[in-house]
């Protein structure tokens, strides 16, 4: 009797260690938190009231569409370093379908992240092509696990770490939702699932932030689930789009304001860079900051350039932050051609 007592000691200790931590990500789906050591975590098939003598008659258990040994209401998760979860079902004697629970797994905090390349300091990188309210945020997969969205936060707060009354659900295939009592915003995931567009439905571009922007992006491979936290004001992100060239010749350029950066451009004004190039190869992304020549205009952009000039790029950024440059827009200058003497 003392050793079976020290036996079920034993399991208890194991199932209250590992895993630390459990919780839903969204209805059937249940996140186990783990250590990396040997546990286990109970899943109950039906929650509704029975009798004692008729809890779990006949119910049997499948992992991953395949019959387990395990029989009656209660099925343990049997945990190891990172293995355990899989999609588990339960049926009647019958066969019937009665409940079923993805389960993922979320290593702890110290464990290496798997799923996704690390971009310099990043794992996610987040841009906005203007002030409207909408960003875009991509990552990286891992070469050997590209996995899925399994679920994304987005919302508004003093606190970049606040979350508490945040809910956010799937509306629709891709399409999330989040509200809280500071924000709604509605998140959708790209072609490809390397990103996702959010807009901040409450945002107003005329006022100043005075709240960050918390996104955490779930993404999940193999029944692993990693979450990928970034906050910023927009202000932080913004980086217009590509210049747009009117008109060039061999003795100036023109140019406009990129069509999705807002206005109006007294407001939003953008500072320029323009690089001229003589001779060899136009390589506009390595370039000596000497070489650049900085203007300022709202309406009517030029610059004069020299008659030499082969080929010119110009970008933007925000004039009024510290955000990052547009991409380059180059342009090649087309040469007088020399008139030939036919005999």
């Amino acid at each position: 009797m003392m050793l079976l007592f020290l036996n079920l000691w034993s399991i208890l200790q194991l199932a209250s260690q590992n895993p630390t931590n459990y919780w839903t990500l969204k209805p059937n789906v249940l996140v186990l938190e783990v250590t990396g050591e040997v546990g286990r975590h109970p899943l109950t098939c039906l929650h509704s009231v029975m009798s004692t003598e008729d809890k779990g008659r006949g119910i049997f258990w499948r992992k991953d569409g395949v019959k387990v040994a395990s029989t009656g209401n209660t099925h343990f998760v049997e945990l190891s370093e990172s293995f355990g979860g899989g999609n588990y079902s339960c049926h009647s004697e019958d066969g019937s379908l009665l409940n079923h629970t993805e389960v993922l797994i979320h290593e702890d905090v110290t464990q290496r992240k798997k799923i996704l390349l690390q971009d310099g300091d990043d794992y996610l990188k987040c841009s906005a092509a203007n002030y409207s309210g909408e960003f875009h945020c991509s990552w990286k997969w891992h070469p050997n696990r590209v996995g899925k969205v399994a679920l994304i936060k987005a919302q508004r707060s003093r606190i970049p770490t606040d979350s508490h009354d945040l809910h956010c659900a799937e509306v629709s295939d891709g399409q999330w939702t989040c509200l809280s009592s500071q924000s709604n915003m509605s998140c959708s995931v790209d072609v490809g699932r390397q990103s996702i567009t959010c807009l901040d439905a409450l945002h107003c571009p005329y006022a100043e932030e005075a709240q960050f922007i918390r996104i955490s992006v779930y993404l999940s491979n193999d029944f692993l689930v990693e979450n990928y936290s970034k906050h910023f004001y927009l202000s932080e992100i913004v980086k217009p789009d590509k210049v747009q060239i009117s008109k060039v010749n061999r003795t100036a350029i023109e140019w406009t304001y990129p069509s999705s950066w807002a206005s109006p451009h007294s407001y939003f004004p953008l500072t320029f860079q323009i690089v001229q190039f003589s001779q060899g190869k136009v390589t506009c992304d390595v370039i000596k900051e000497e070489k650049m020549k900085t203007v300022n205009c709202i309406d009517n952009c030029w610059f004069r350039i020299k008659s030499s000039t082969k080929a010119v790029c110009v970008r933007a950024k925000d004039a009024l932050s510290d955000a990052g440059w547009s991409e380059w827009t180059p342009v090649r200058i087309k040469q007088k051609q020399k008139k030939t003497n036919r005999s």
